[in-house]
């Protein structure tokens, strides 16, 4: 029993080898474990935004004033907008038309008469709705420049000209409202299904295709001895790609991990077992490396990338779309990591999606097992 143990262990340990080493010559393997990340990482964290800053905003004061005049120039010590003087209301809407700046604002000739009008002062916002995000983002910072603007002047000419109604408002887990801290932690989750998927999708059918398939089935490794030995070697891969990531993501692009590490460690090896299995399972079917590799981008890398949450919210979907994105683990993985990222250990999020993320883990790991044959069929 002892000696068929030991000679289970080193049969494993051999295919496990011949993997690692399969890994270490094959370029590729290294360049999406490692280099990949680095490339998204830094296209994501530096060249992508979804934050609404420096945004062109016209600007035309049909009657100038002082108050006119203090109201348009508030713009002007704003991050959020690069002000755009126009004399006239045709010339600012052409510059709309042709897309030079993305809203209006026009200040009517009896602005300051009516400004202490309990009907209020004539403010027109004309905001281009051509990207409907950014156009409501814009018409929620107009309106609070506007709000901060009256309780600044009230305060100078001691009488009251706030709206009826005060809204404090509270940002929370992403106070700097930076959309890096967003889009990053998500990032992690694409990174490790292509590291997780996409390559494991390759290993089984590179064998069939090399002939060495047929002398691996004669050896006396189990259908487990062939599949751990797989997987283990992408496994190390993954965490390692997971950790590169973490490390750029509060290091370089200062997002906050609130987190426990013990429990980033745990859910990220949940999901990278359910992406190796989906991998895996892929290659097995697959037998082409072409094939297996054409359909983890479709299967894997697209729906984790569009239908995870990562940049469109779930929420906002169409209920159809939404059942289907249940099935994609990413999705769940997605939760966990912008919560331990932004929020902290909140169990009431982390349990329910990590027991997703185990179920999907041992459904694609069970069906990878079945589907594999000591046998040439």
């Amino acid at each position: 029993m002892k000696e068929a143990r030991r000679g289970r262990w080193k049969r494993l340990l051999g295919l496990m080898r011949k993997e690692s080493l399969q890994i270490v010559r094959d370029p590729s393997s290294i360049s999406i474990a490692f280099l990949l990340p680095l490339v998204l990482l830094l296209l994501f964290g530096y060249g992508i935004s979804l934050d609404a800053r420096e945004v062109p905003l016209g600007l035309v004061i049909e009657a100038p004033s002082a108050e006119a005049s203090s109201f348009a120039g508030s713009f002007a010590q704003s991050p959020f907008f690069e002000p755009r003087m126009f004399l006239t209301r045709p010339a600012a809407e052409d510059a709309l038309y042709r897309g030079d700046v993305a809203a209006l604002v026009i200040l009517r000739e009896d602005f300051a008469r009516r400004l202490h009008d309990p009907r209020g002062a004539p403010l027109q916002v004309i905001v281009s709705g051509i990207d409907a995000n950014t156009a409501r983002i814009l018409s929620g910072y107009v309106q609070g420049a506007w709000w901060v603007w009256l309780e600044q002047l009230g305060r100078d000419r001691g009488v009251v000209l706030t709206p009826p109604i005060e809204i404090e408002s509270r940002v929370w887990f992403n106070a700097a409202v930076r959309s890096r801290n967003f889009l990053v932690p998500g990032l992690i989750a694409i990174i490790m299904t292509l590291i997780g998927a996409l390559l494991t999708a390759l290993v089984i059918a590179r064998e069939w295709e090399r002939g060495t398939m047929e002398a691996l089935l004669v050896t006396p490794a189990t259908r487990g001895d062939l599949l751990l030995g797989k997987l283990a070697p992408y496994f190390v891969l993954g965490m390692g790609g997971m950790a590169l990531s973490v490390a750029m993501a509060v290091w370089l692009f200062g997002v906050p991990f609130r987190g426990s590490v013990a429990v980033l460690l745990g859910t990220s090896s949940l999901f990278m077992l359910a992406a190796l299995g989906m991998g895996l399972l892929i290659s097995t079917v697959a037998r082409n490396q072409f094939v297996a590799g054409q359909i983890a981008i479709i299967v894997a890398f697209l729906p984790a990338f569009i239908l995870s949450g990562f940049i469109f919210d779930i929420r906002s979907m169409p209920e159809a779309i939404q059942l289907v994105t249940n099935v994609i683990a990413a999705r769940y993985f997605v939760a966990i990591l912008q919560t331990l990222f932004l929020a902290g250990d909140v169990w009431s999020v982390i349990v329910p999606n990590a027991l997703a993320l185990a179920g999907m883990a041992a459904l694609f790991l069970g069906l990878t097992w079945r589907s594999t044959r000591k046998t040439l069929e």
